[in-house]
């Protein structure tokens, strides 16, 4: 710890040394009865030379002692800010497995905030957040006797009240996963910024979560609005989308898992945007679908969906370098394609549309989508003109 007096002593000395060597160079050309007094100075000189040397050492020391400070504090502080960190992460992922509903709603509240004000959790809590959605859930079926039949019943049997209590009571879960969602959907909705001149906006994205991955494969989702939103990979293979699910202009950054997700209500796909692959193949559209102004830039499969309804291509986009597979595909007989735009197959590309579609060159380099009946239906009129 003292390895620094040595050297500053000699740092002092040598000060010393070389100021009174300066001085007295040219004493012996001084008058005997001058010299006595012009020692007297250059000694006096040499020791302020000194002492300003130590004071500068003594400076240097205290500044490196304040600096070795400075860092301590801010170790302790970090630590000490990591630790609240993970206390109240825990806590917080500790109140989602309890049975009481507001329990986990001021859990799921808590990580929130947590991943609002801690960027490097936010991945992790939208994790945990998906992993609650993902747990076992069947919908509540709108049936308002239905808690009277329970209390009977659990009456005939003798269970207690508090005992029937101690599950979770299904309309108190479906309020818990509509916030678990209503949080991930106001985090990923992105909202650039507008800048006028002499108005000042807030700027809405402030909220958003950039770059998440979303892991909902199997989930449950009940009317499921991520529309606006922005996010990377996004994983509903095997979902079960209850009520209207709406995805209107969202941009998928990564590849789009939706392999054998089962959609029952209507699903709007309007002016989404599919960086990568969108994979639909073997999903399930029990009712209406919109694919209206959607674009494809990646692979895009629906092979062996089913369309049980009625399905919007109208002014889609498919771009130049992507293999596309409608193979299998069952309902999309009637489908409507009006608008539709496909930048030709480019080389060792692959596609394969339904057998009542047909891929027609256009006038502007673009191909277009038409129904085969309309298609004949043209070629026709055109001969006979």
């Amino acid at each position: 710890m003292w390895w620094w007096v040595f050297p500053a002593a000699l740092l002092i000395g040598a000060a010393t040394w070389a100021t009174s060597a300066w001085l007295l160079q040219d004493l012996g050309q001084l008058p005997i009865d001058k010299q006595i007094s012009t020692r007297i100075e250059v000694a006096r000189t040499a020791l302020a030379a000194a002492a300003g040397v130590g004071a500068a050492v003594t400076l240097m020391l205290a500044v490196r002692r304040q600096r070795h400070q400075e860092l301590a504090t801010a170790h302790t502080t970090h630590d000490a800010t990591e630790r609240r960190v993970t206390e109240l992460y825990t806590k917080a992922v500790e109140q989602l497995g309890n049975d009481q509903a507001p329990v986990r709603l001021g859990g799921l509240y808590a990580l929130e905030r947590l991943a609002q004000d801690t960027p490097a959790l936010r991945q992790t809590i939208v994790d945990v957040v998906c992993a609650y959605l993902r747990m076992p859930y069947t919908p509540l079926r709108e049936d308002r006797y239905e808690k009277v039949r329970v209390a009977q019943r659990n009456a005939r049997t003798g269970i207690s009240r508090s005992a029937a209590n101690s599950s979770r009571d299904p309309e108190e879960e479906l309020q818990v996963r509509l916030t678990a969602q209503r949080i991930l959907t106001d985090h990923l909705r992105f909202q650039a910024p507008r800048r006028r001149w002499r108005q000042r906006h807030a700027d809405h994205s402030a909220r958003h979560w950039p770059d998440i991955h979303l892991d909902l494969v199997g989930a449950t989702l009940i009317n499921l609005d991520l529309s606006n939103c922005r996010f990377a990979e996004a994983k509903f293979a095997k979902a079960t989308f209850t009520g209207h699910t709406l995805f209107h202009e969202t941009t998928f950054t990564d590849t789009a898992w939706f392999n054998t997700a089962s959609f029952a209500d209507d699903v709007w796909f309007d002016g989404a945007v599919f960086t990568e692959a969108a994979l639909f193949h073997s999903a399930t559209f029990t009712r209406d679908v919109f694919f209206r102004n959607a674009a494809f830039t990646g692979d895009v499969r629906f092979n062996g969906a089913s369309f049980e309804c009625h399905a919007v291509f109208d002014e889609a986009v498919f771009s130049e370098g992507t293999d596309i597979r409608f193979d299998e595909v069952t309902g999309l007989e009637a489908a409507e394609l009006d608008g539709v735009r496909l930048m030709p197959a480019a080389e060792n590309t692959e596609r394969v549309w339904p057998p009542s579609w047909r891929e027609e060159s256009g006038t502007d380099g673009w191909h277009t989508l038409r129904l085969a009946e309309a298609a004949e239906d043209a070629s026709a009129s055109g001969a006979a003109t």
